[in-house]
């Protein structure tokens, strides 16, 4: 019986390592997502400040300002021409929430960086991102603090959500088995 608790308590341990590893190396590229995140995020925030760009130059061509050439854009009578307002005015909106949404993460520390990532999150530009994401090892302080988090975080998740109960349940069977049971008591 000894033998087997030795192996057992090995096999935890070899267990716990290899958790502590898988936690780190996952959770280390977190940052490094991020940064590839806000690669393609600058790029598309590039790309729609360069429309906006010949939208305010048409504007100022014309003798307006964008807003005014927007105004007048969706109030013609030829609904094609009306449309190409709407696409302006979404124009402009996409690179207020692009821009918006890459302040926020940059702007963020390490620890909050997470949240202003997830708040702003474009999920198609998350999907792209995913798509040809590169691991890398973090070299980073704060590729050092979501390692350790990771470790953290799934050691916690084993012990707690899965040894304790099993021990538990092991520890009550165990205890069932050894009680003694006593006879009913008869009534007086």
């Amino acid at each position: 019986m000894n033998v087997v608790r030795r192996a057992l308590g090995a096999g935890e341990n070899l267990l716990d390592r290899v958790l502590c590893v898988f936690g780190a190396v996952l959770f280390s590229q977190a940052p490094e997502f991020m940064q590839q995140y806000l690669q393609r995020l600058g790029g598309h925030l590039d790309e729609a400040r360069r429309i906006l760009l010949q939208f305010r130059h048409t504007a100022e061509q014309s003798g307006l300002s964008l807003d005014q050439f927007i105004h007048q854009t969706r109030a013609n009578a030829e609904p094609s021409v009306a449309r190409l307002g709407d696409v302006m005015a979404e124009a402009v909106a996409r690179v207020d929430h692009l821009a918006a949404a890459q302040a926020a993460i940059q702007n963020a520390g390490p620890f909050a960086r997470p949240f202003a990532f997830l708040g702003h999150l474009d999920p198609a530009i998350a999907r792209a991102t995913w798509s040809i994401f590169v691991p890398a090892v973090p070299t980073t302080l704060e590729g050092l603090m979501y390692a350790v988090f990771g470790m953290v975080v799934l050691l916690a998740v084993y012990h707690l959500g899965l040894r304790r109960p099993v021990v538990r349940y092991v520890e009550r069977r165990r205890a069932r088995r050894i009680a003694p049971t006593a006879p009913p008591v008869a009534p007086a």
